[in-house]
């Protein structure tokens, strides 16, 4: 890892600048505000800016990205992503401001924006054997019934002993699938629960 953070994207802006354009603008250079792609000229003395002929604004490669509008150098945000992704067990905002040199509210910062533009849009998974797929769910309890005896007597309406000092768990498989267990909080699970209908 201590050789990839030696790579030059990390350490130069303008070296991570043109690695994001060779990356993003693969089709042509293409305006961040109206998509117009090829339709832009360079702005003179101000590296990195082009003007769209169409909408006559001022973009970068950064427009449109989680890199819009910070003042933080666009090497310390491709390190952080780096560093993000990396890492098995995540990175503290702490850690990621000691590592780039940068102040703990610019990390915070940074570490917030990379997260959430990691979390998966809703709906964009689909279902979850697929269209048309077969999912297959069941319940059941867990659990040494006399290592977790109860103190409490049990009560009309609730469930029993058992039920109570044993763990509930989820099992949801796609016919010739993986298997996807989870332990559900509230032992009361219904088929027609929440988690079942993701």
């Amino acid at each position: 890892m201590a050789d990839a953070l030696n790579n030059k994207i990390f350490q130069d802006a303008n070296k991570a600048r043109s690695w994001l354009e060779k990356l993003l603008w693969v089709g042509g250079r293409s305006c961040g505000y109206c998509g117009v792609v090829d339709e832009s000229t360079p702005v003179k003395g101000r590296e990195g800016y082009y003007q769209c002929r169409a909408c006559r604004k001022q973009f970068t490669v950064q427009v449109g990205t989680v890199f819009e509008r910070s003042h933080i150098p666009l090497n310390k945000w491709l390190m952080a992503a780096f560093l993000l992704c990396a890492s098995k067990k995540g990175m503290s905002a702490h850690q990621m401001h000691r590592m780039l040199g940068i102040t703990y509210k610019s990390a915070w910062f940074m570490c917030h924006r990379l997260r959430e533009a990691m979390t998966p849009l809703k709906g964009a998974l689909g279902p979850m054997g697929g269209e048309g797929k077969v999912i297959e769910a069941d319940e059941t309890y867990f659990g040494d019934t006399d290592a977790m005896a109860i103190k409490k007597p049990a009560r009309r309406h609730r469930e029993g002993r058992a039920q109570q000092a044993r763990r509930g768990v989820t099992g949801r498989a796609r016919r010739s699938g993986p298997f996807l267990p989870r332990r559900e909080r509230n032992r009361r699970c219904t088929p027609h629960d929440p988690v079942h209908e993701r």
